[in-house]
């Protein structure tokens, strides 16, 4: 299983032997370390643990309890045989009606309450991934882009562009303003490209961001808006991560937002959402594509026949969201689970003097490690990296990978593991940064040493000078106008 040689990939596709998938990066490259030689508290404990990986497995116990509670709601118990046979055979790819209401009124209940959605303008998809995917093929033709904000996820390099042809156009965020996205970043990308004869078809912001675990402020969305209403082209909101906030400021939808500003143009926004990160079903694969573009759920629908959700999962899916009782206790359990979990890690490394930005939702947070270079570029970023994966043994994510301009961030999960191994990798991690301290500071104390020689020996030059029979000569350069002048 290695790479393709010369002669098979002649007798492929392009499309299937191009590196439009993006393994080649230090992203993928953190998982396959973990898989060689994964961590377990008792048969490995020397292995890799699994920090690359945004998986929220804070609440499984709820979904447990519930599915043991509610054995009617598969068709794989005695229970729920009954319907075996209505749910297996052909459904339509609209989905199942209880589905698609039931997976709206969650998506409402994850935005506060503060908007209504229509059962009939959402289209299911396999994951997040094939949302993506398709609203990329809906939206633009090969060889268009869509302005990213950065840092951004890797994986939007596979989604949107491996099979469809379309780019991925950076808007350059800054740590000086804490990646916030803003206009002038926004015009400078947009006129950038349109510079390279690139055709800008949309904007992809993520909401709350992967990796920075921020959300937008009002504001922001507003100025969003407007920027594609005013430059005509789509908007995609990915806001697969909407319910993980767990502090002030709180979520804010673009379908909120969307409603507040006059004159928008609705039939340019688009919104992606899935159960893998705010349910933590990944495995099921239920990704959402919510357009208020009728054209473009239309021609959705028909694509979406390439990445169905089982009926049987619809069906467990449908029944789980449509108990109140169970969504609500989630949500908040969720919420502070993670709130918890988040505030363990990243006081812990504050102890030790590493800083983080400040976030307050996602499954994950935006580390600075950039005092620990040894010089501000990727290449000392990625010898970081790698001494923190092969010796450390933590697979966390390098900047460099989510296309950050500034060297020096690291992505870490905090929600993947349990709270034995969350508190070794916290012990790794500080040991670590502490020997990395000494490190310095021995470095510092030599360069503050060699910095006095350097002064001393300058000192000692200067008296030698002073003492000088140059010193009273006509032509010492003290004796010059210019000099008396400055004195």
């Amino acid at each position: 299983m290695g790479l393709i040689s010369v002669s098979n990939k002649k007798l492929l596709s392009k499309i299937a032997t191009n590196d439009g998938h993006g393994e080649n990066s230090a992203y993928f490259d953190g998982w396959k370390a973990y898989e060689n030689d994964p961590f377990h508290l008792t048969q490995n404990p020397n292995g890799v643990i699994q920090m690359g990986l945004a998986e929220n497995q804070l609440c499984f116990d709820l979904i447990q309890e519930w599915v043991v509670n509610n054995p009617k709601a598969s068709i794989c118990t005695s229970e729920g045989a009954q319907h075996f046979k209505d749910i297996a055979i052909f459904q339509d790819y609209h989905g199942l009606p209880e589905f698609r209401k039931a997976v709206a009124r969650f998506m409402e209940k994850v935005r506060g309450d503060r908007v209504t959605l229509d059962p009939e303008r959402i289209v299911m998809s396999g994951g997040a991934t094939g949302a993506h995917e398709t609203l990329a093929f809906c939206l633009a033709d090969p060889g268009d882009a869509f302005l990213v904000p950065t840092p951004y996820y890797p994986g939007f390099d596979r989604d949107l562009r491996w099979r469809t042809g379309v780019q991925l156009f950076p808007v350059v965020c800054e740590s000086s303003s804490n990646f916030k996205v803003t206009k002038e970043a926004l015009e400078d990308a947009y006129e950038k490209a349109q510079a390279t004869n690139i055709r800008i078809k949309g904007l992809l912001i993520n909401n709350p961001s992967n990796p920075l675990g921020t959300v937008l402020d009002r504001e922001t969305l507003k100025d969003i808006l407007r920027f594609i209403n005013e430059k005509n082209i789509h908007l995609v909101c990915d806001e697969i991560y909407a319910a993980t906030a767990f502090s002030q400021p709180s979520f804010i939808s673009i379908a909120e937002v969307k409603e507040e500003l006059v004159g928008c143009n609705e039939n340019l926004v688009h919104i992606v959402y899935s159960l893998s990160k705010d349910l933590g079903l990944p495995g099921f694969r239920v990704g959402i594509i919510y357009s208020y573009n009728d054209v473009v759920v239309n021609i959705a629908r028909k694509m979406s026949s390439f990445g169905l959700v089982s009926t049987q999962t619809q069906r467990l899916i449908a029944s789980m969201l449509s108990d109140d009782i169970f969504v609500e206790n989630f949500i908040a359990k969720s919420s502070v689970r993670l709130s918890q979990r988040h505030g363990s890690f990243t006081k812990g490394l504050a102890q030790v003097g590493i800083s983080t930005l400040n976030s307050n939702a996602g499954l994950f947070f935006w580390m600075d490690l950039r005092r620990l270079l040894k010089e501000p570029t990727f290449e000392d970023e990625l010898d970081l990296w790698h001494i923190i994966i092969n010796e450390v043994k933590l697979n966390v994510s390098p900047g460099c990978s989510f296309h950050c301009s500034e060297p020096g961030w690291f992505r870490v999960c905090f929600a993947n593991m349990d709270d034995e191994t969350m508190r070794v990798a916290l012990r790794r991690i500080r040991h670590f940064v502490l020997q990395a301290n000494k490190g310095l500071e021995v470095a510092f104390k030599k360069q503050c040493w060699r910095s006095k020689l350097e002064i001393s020996l300058s000192f000692r030059r200067l008296d030698d000078f002073m003492n000088s029979p140059f010193m009273n000569s006509p032509h010492s350069p003290m004796s010059s106008p210019m000099v008396q002048a400055r004195n």
